[in-house]
């Protein structure tokens, strides 16, 4: 079995919880889950699933990663991830500094088309690939619109900051995804694109989704569906008003607003229908299978896993699914099998994850959480657990 040090998220948030001077009961007060939830995640008898550690950071108004730990810098290290973090912070900051001459860049042709490269990477899983190759995308294309505005340069340079918001969201650094955010509805302003500005607003509202600030983000997403209201005739402004659907049906659920989140599951069921697989307008991966995704998603939220689970067994991903989705999927459907005390299920789900997308899977929280959970299941952990646990860190 392995053995666990101090350094984990029932720890953390017993700690954080002593610093703000909270009783178990005072705190178990400011969340909505028993005084017994909370004790059992600081004994380790229960695992800190993603929105309790979001009901907690709210609750004692602080950052999330505080009780997470994110980002996991040891694994980082390991895998030498962590030296890829310092270039991609550093041209984030390039935004307003004009021209440089002393860059030679690509053709505008080949920088485009190394901005879709960089999403299909993304898709895949590949992220130190694309956590690699961003730096130079993103000086090229930041001193080319400088030099000279196109809105197709515009548009690209949006693409690439939205890549480095995707990577650093799957490597813990939620601050510098923040950043990438702000870069990227500054480029989509200059590109007068009304699809860049709404899909922002979507992964603002994931944000807050994260934080376990749901009123903010549902009116995100009001707010990116208001930028679409002029014109949702194109295949690109449905597609992202059905993405805006379906982050607001899992931030519904999480705010317990359950018609809410039907509502949204039901509108974006519509738009699927009318686009088919959109998968690749702005790699939004948008289309039938992830509706269903996020109807299972909505059941995990709500807390019924046993709805979750019969959904999850529905549920045949396309071939053609990203490689990151289905691994997500996998993840799911391991935190399920977990809260329904289905240890071995569990456990090959996770490993189904790590197959299909190790780097993803290596620094999801959620996967995390859910091996410490079987864990503390197993009388005597399997060796594929101990594996996965001493992979993790643990």
């Amino acid at each position: 079995m392995p053995t666990r040090d101090d350094d984990h998220t029932g720890t953390r948030i017993k700690e954080q919880r002593r610093l703000a001077g909270l009783t178990q009961k005072a705190m178990s007060d400011r969340i909505p889950y028993s005084y017994s939830w909370l004790t059992q995640v600081e004994c380790e008898a229960r695992p800190a699933s993603v929105d309790f550690v979001a009901a907690v950071a709210r609750a004692l108004r602080i950052d999330v990663t505080v009780l997470t730990g994110q980002p996991y810098v040891t694994q980082m290290q390991e895998d030498r991830l962590a030296e890829l973090i310092r270039p991609i912070r550093e041209v984030l900051d390039l935004y307003d500094l004009g021209n440089d001459p002393q860059v030679t860049t690509r053709a505008v042709a080949e920088l485009v088309a190394a901005t879709t490269e960089l999403c299909a990477q993304v898709r895949a899983a590949h992220l130190r690939a694309a956590a690699s190759a961003l730096p130079d995308v993103i000086t090229e294309l930041t001193v080319l619109c400088w030099r000279s505005p196109t809105t197709e340069l515009w548009r690209a340079l949006a693409s690439a900051y939205r890549t480095a918001h995707d990577i650093t969201v799957k490597l813990g650094y939620y601050d510098l995804a923040t950043v990438a955010l702000d870069r990227l509805g500054w480029a989509a302003e200059r590109a007068a694109d009304p699809c860049l500005a709404a899909m922002r607003q979507y992964f603002r509202g994931l944000v807050y989704f994260r934080g376990g600030e749901y009123s903010i983000g549902l009116r995100l997403i009001r707010s990116g569906h208001s930028m679409l209201d002029a014109d949702q005739s194109t295949r690109a402004s449905l597609t992202v008003a059905g993405q805006l659907h379906l982050g607001g049906s899992v931030l519904a659920a999480r705010a317990e607003q359950t018609s809410l989140a039907a509502d949204h599951i039901a509108w974006a069921r519509e738009h699927a229908a009318r686009v088919g697989d959109a998968s690749k307008v702005h790699w939004l991966n948008f289309r039938p299978a992830n509706v269903s995704l996020h109807e299972m998603s909505v059941a995990i939220e709500t807390r019924q896993y046993d709805e979750a689970l019969r959904q999850a067994r529905a549920i045949r991903l396309p071939a053609s699914v990203a490689t990151s989705r289905r691994a997500h999927y996998f993840i799911d459907r391991a935190r399920v099998e977990m809260e329904l005390g289905r240890g071995e299920p569990a456990l090959k789900s996770l490993l189904a994850a790590r197959r299909t997308a190790p780097e993803q899977t290596r620094y999801h929280p959620g996967a995390r959480e859910t091996i410490c959970g079987l864990v503390d299941l197993s009388r005597r952990a399997p060796e594929p657990l101990r594996n996965m646990a001493a992979w993790i860190g643990m």
